[in-house]
């Protein structure tokens, strides 16, 4: 496999499973349960996270070009070793202030959504993931994106029936585990090697 391709879906992976129990996802299980209206609640989750994304992306490419490449490896090494230790801390679902509005329920999702994305680990990834992969920021962009997609999306549409027999715990450990590896492997003067 390519580079590229490789990055996309250790990308993907990674942000899927961080999202697994994270608040913007528990908010997602908010907004199905209050709404009911699945259709205008995942397009208010794409646009947030592409949006979101999409910044986090442009600063994580930005970042490079500040940090003296020698530096770069610690930085993201250690960032996603950090990421890792914040993964294993369970969130606390939103309020269920922050996801109500008289706007509609795609105006809602979109504004809850991204404001609670803003400095969240999956956010914070894909900063991390930009800049390991600065080269393929689209491709990034698309996969953090799907990856939110493949954890929020079941939970709009099988609510909180499907969050409560997913083993939370045991997912996390692995994000963290997969982050933690992610982290070591930059440290070690691993990049772009990634051959699946």
């Amino acid at each position: 496999m390519n580079i590229e391709l490789n990055a996309f879906f250790l990308s993907t992976g990674l942000v899927a499973l961080a999202e697994m129990g994270d608040k913007t996802q528990l908010l997602a299980l908010l907004l199905a349960a209050r709404f009911r209206k699945p259709a205008p609640i995942i397009m208010g989750i794409l646009i947030a996270t592409l949006l979101n994304h999409g910044l986090a992306v442009w600063l994580g490419v930005w970042v490079t070009q500040l940090i003296s490449p020698t530096l770069q490896p610690w930085i993201l090494g250690l960032g996603f070793i950090a990421i890792a230790l914040w993964t294993l801390i369970p969130d606390k679902p939103p309020s269920d202030q922050e996801s109500t509005s008289h706007r509609g329920v795609f105006a809602t999702t979109l504004v809850a959504f991204f404001l609670a994305e803003i400095g969240d680990k999956t956010q914070l990834a894909t900063v991390g993931l930009a800049a390991e992969y600065g080269e393929f920021v689209f491709s990034i962009l698309i996969a953090t994106t799907l990856g939110m997609l493949l954890a929020n999306v079941p939970a709009v549409l099988l609510g909180n029936r499907f969050a409560k027999r997913l083993p939370l715990r045991a997912i996390r450990w692995v994000s963290a585990g997969l982050f933690s590896l992610l982290g070591i492997l930059i440290l070690l003067g691993w990049q772009y090697k990634l051959h699946l």
